[in-house]
């Protein structure tokens, strides 16, 4: 949620931002509303001091042995209309509320304006041994085939997952289903050991209020499941007042990380707060349309490893460049090509106010796609779920978060898949995997 004396102060200037990610800020809306909470304010505030005022004239009347029938009578309305305006305000605050939830978060100086991915801005590309040949990052003397034509031949089996459930799940077993642990493993082990994230094991299922401190509702309640009275439930039609009894399933385990310092003020020699995790991740993907159908590109479950950072307020896009360079660690460890963008103003996330996407190559598109989104949100999703630090003055100010993955599972094994295949089918298991797979060096099809 943006800041409200910000936006008092700057309105114009804040709308001019939003619109380089394409939202359009009802300014004069939020001037309505503004003035609607101060005018309450007013009044209530006038209606405390008569109130005040009357009782002082009570007492000293009284005192005089004077009637004061009168005074009583005009004072006993105003806890009335003090109720009224009270209940008027509580309306009101939640028609704010309403109004903020759906503004997405400013873009940093830094960010590059545009409106889609076309504008998105290369930053560097990773190539094992620098080759490249005629622009292909991993080049082959063969026809390399898909991730799922290699995976069927180790264990996939996206018709299993079909039967039981429906499209975009899958079914591993075998050589497929022992890579997939390996890869989350390996990833969960190099930021625990090596960059001082904290291991945590978190809910799938969380509740509205989980979701809109996180700011996931109500932006994205038709890409999520809920889950009611045991009942699995794809896009409920649920307003904004979703009470604790409504249950979702998570997206990412960003949501139940950052959680972890709701409602919280933080002593600021506990920052920076370093948490991963590896959990299912499940999506709808109401907007996809027909986009990766086929794999493990665009899936409803999927494993993630997610790394998030909760910092102090000045060193949050320090933490950003670290959190990435922990990401792009995983994909040069497993020697996988790769490329970071920096995302442009209008291709950005709701809560983000500056986004690189990490980009691994797949020899059978021969193109680009993503595998790992590294976002800054600034106090966004603090100032939402009221999550502060104390400074050494005593003095409170809203964290800033940071996520990222490192890595999602599902396309890391794509990746691996795709990059390390051999003519006939085989897939090299990369080196630091192999302790993960009792010393597997290589994945041979089985049929």
């Amino acid at each position: 949620m943006l800041d409200t004396s910000l936006l008092r102060k700057e309105l114009d200037q804040i709308a001019d931002l939003l619109k380089t990610r394409g939202f359009f800020l009802d300014s004069s809306k939020f001037e309505y509303l503004d003035s609607c909470r101060k005018n309450i304010q007013q009044e209530t505030e006038i209606l405390q001091s008569k109130r005040n005022h009357l009782a002082r004239q009570v007492g000293q009347l009284k005192a005089k042995g004077l009637d004061v029938g009168d005074l009583i009578i005009e004072s006993q309305v105003i806890p009335v209309a003090l109720k009224n305006l009270e209940d008027k305000l509580s309306s009101l605050n939640k028609d704010i509320n309403d109004f903020l939830y759906s503004i997405p978060n400013i873009p940093h100086k830094s960010v590059p304006i545009g409106l889609n991915s076309s504008d998105n801005t290369e930053i560097r590309r990773w190539l094992p041994n620098g080759v490249s040949i005629n622009n292909e990052p991993n080049p082959f003397s063969f026809i390399p085939k898909d991730h799922v034509v290699l995976g069927e031949s180790l264990g996939l089996d996206l018709d299993l997952a079909s039967r039981m459930t429906g499209s975009r799940f899958s079914f591993m077993k075998g050589k497929i289903a022992l890579l997939h642990r390996a890869l989350s493993q390996f990833m969960l082990d190099l930021h625990t050991k090596n960059h001082g994230y904290e291991e945590c094991y978190t809910p799938c299922i969380v509740n509205s209020n989980t979701l809109f401190g996180s700011g996931q509702l109500p932006k994205f309640k038709e890409d999520m499941f809920s889950v009611r009275q045991g009942e699995f439930k794809q896009n409920d039609n649920v307003d904004n007042n979703d009470s604790n009894d409504d249950q979702y399933l998570i997206s990412t385990s960003e949501i139940t990380l950052v959680s972890t310092v709701s409602g919280s003020i933080i002593p600021v020699d506990s920052l920076p707060i370093k948490l991963t995790a590896c959990t299912p991740c499940f999506r709808s993907e109401a907007g996809s349309g027909g986009r990766d159908v086929r794999g493990l590109i665009r899936q409803h479950q999927f494993d993630k490893v997610e790394l998030v950072q909760i910092v102090h307020p000045d060193f949050s896009y320090d933490a950003l460049e670290e959190v990435l360079g922990h990401a792009e660690l995983v994909l040069r460890s497993l020697n996988i090509p790769y490329r970071v963008v920096l995302l442009c103003s209008g291709d950005m996330g709701f809560c983000s106010s500056k986004t690189y996407d990490l980009e691994v190559w797949l020899p059978s598109q021969s193109n680009w796609r993503e595998i790992s989104s590294v976002s800054n949100c600034e106090a966004f999703q603090a100032r939402r779920m009221k999550a502060r630090f104390r400074d050494k003055n005593g003095n409170t100010s809203y964290l800033h978060t940071i996520n990222g993955s490192g890595l999602a599972i599902g396309r890391t094994l794509v990746a691996i898949l795709e990059n390390y295949q051999q003519s006939d089918g085989s897939v090299i298991v990369p080196s630091v995997l192999r302790s993960y797979m009792g010393g597997m060096e290589i994945m041979e099809p089985s049929c």
